[in-house]
């Protein structure tokens, strides 16, 4: 029995040693939904930052997070932290760091510094400074320096400095995770795909509720929804993640998380996702991206304006990211005053949210929102404001529901 425990022990241990911290990078504003992502998944030691989600798993779960995660951009892994005061001492710090054992001196790679120091404040020269490091100390052991690739790189790295703490990192995803692998056409203004999902979940919207975007631009957001609702993993069309250039990388343990994501793909065939649009052209884009991630089945097309578009009967959600500023021959305001009306006169018993930077056009929707979020599309600082659109008016909505609760039958019914 001692004996049984003593392994079980040690094979906790073991485990345990296998486990590393990682950082999965995000959008402001979208950190909780991450966190919830990586606790589903299985991460451990999950904790919100700002713009970033930090957690712990092995390898497998690397592999895991960056096939799965729908709201992270990257997934980074730190490999060594040090003090420096200036940059003789990181070079130095730097140099001594066993590059080799990491990728060959024939990859290419490059360096992203983030600073927030009053010691260092140019990040480009310290990226250049490490970047001379790693050369060198390839140089010195092989006679040879790999080549820096500031566009594809085969390993890229990550450098983090806070005063005079530095933080060196692994980017296991190589390009941004919001580059999903099928949208190839775009209309102006496209909106991120980790935004575009990450304001999907944050609707809380529940397949096979019906789905709208009665103004879908390249169809993004209604793409996502479909992703989300057969269970797609947001990296199943990729080419290719950053850790398959790592020397450690285990193409068969990478297959088996693969497999394994892609044997839990939905085939309900209840949910239905409408994505329409005025512009042919940019429907056209739409549809094209939508093949693309193979959910034509799940999302249908329709050519109209939000005025003339009409929601199928029931319940739902509605999410709409019209323009921010003035656009040819439209008055901004107008438009949401419009997008007010069409709420109100056609989707009762919808959530309909709407994305925005424009907080002067949001007073002309006509609507009080239910719930407000603030969220960051680019540089953009954006609330996503979500309006119930009760069947008749609010106030008898809930007058109702005070009657029920105490028991109460009503007969009267609400005005149309």
């Amino acid at each position: 029995m001692l004996k049984q425990v003593q392994q079980d022990e040690q094979k906790k241990m073991k485990a345990e040693e296998q486990l590393f911290k990682m950082t999965a990078k995000t959008m402001a504003g979208l950190e909780p939904i991450l966190a919830k992502e990586l606790l589903k998944l299985g991460a451990q030691k999950v904790e919100a930052h700002n713009r970033a989600v930090s957690f712990e798993g092995d390898k497998g779960f690397m592999y895991k997070a960056n096939i799965c995660l729908r709201t992270a951009l990257r997934i980074l892994k730190p490999i060594h932290s040090f003090k420096a005061e200036n940059e003789v001492q990181l070079y130095g710090q730097i140099f001594k760091m066993e590059w080799e054992n990491i990728f060959d001196v024939n990859n290419t790679f490059a360096i992203d510094s983030t600073v927030n120091s009053t010691l260092f404040n140019h990040s480009k020269f310290l990226s250049q400074k490490a970047k001379d490091a790693i050369a060198d100390r390839f140089r010195d052991k092989f006679g040879k320096r790999p080549s820096v690739d500031l566009e594809k790189p085969d390993v890229r790295i990550n450098l983090h400095v806070r005063e005079n703490e530095f933080t060196v990192s692994l980017d296991s995803s190589g390009e941004s995770l919001h580059k999903r692998g099928y949208r190839e056409e775009t209309g102006p203004a496209p909106i991120n795909e980790v935004l575009a999902a990450g304001l999907v979940m944050l609707t809380e919207w529940t397949p096979p509720l019906n789905f709208i975007d009665p103004m879908c631009g390249s169809g993004t957001i209604a793409i996502e929804a479909a992703l989300i609702a057969n269970n797609i993993p947001a990296g199943y069309f990729r080419n290719e993640f950053g850790f398959e250039k790592w020397k450690d990388f285990d193409a068969d343990l990478f297959q088996v998380i693969m497999d394994s994501a892609v044997n839990k793909i939905s085939d309900d065939d209840r949910t239905r996702i409408y994505a329409s649009d005025i512009n042919r052209q940019v429907l056209e884009k739409a549809q094209e991206n939508i093949n693309n991630a193979k959910v034509e089945d799940t999302v249908k097309t329709f050519r109209a304006s939000i005025e003339d578009f009409t929601p199928p009967p029931g319940t739902g959600t509605v999410i709409i990211n019209p323009p921010y500023g003035e656009r040819m021959g439209e008055n901004i305001n107008d438009l949401y005053k419009s997008i007010g009306d069409v709420f109100k006169k056609k989707y009762a018993g919808y959530d309909c949210w709407l994305i925005t930077s424009n907080m002067e056009a949001i007073k002309h929707i006509g609507l009080k929102p239910t719930r407000k979020i603030t969220v960051f599309n680019g540089p953009l600082e954006c609330r996503f404001l979500k309006f119930s659109i009760y069947e008749g008016t609010k106030k008898v909505h809930k007058i109702e529901k005070i009657r029920k609760s105490e028991g109460i039958e009503s007969s009267e019914k609400s005005p149309e």
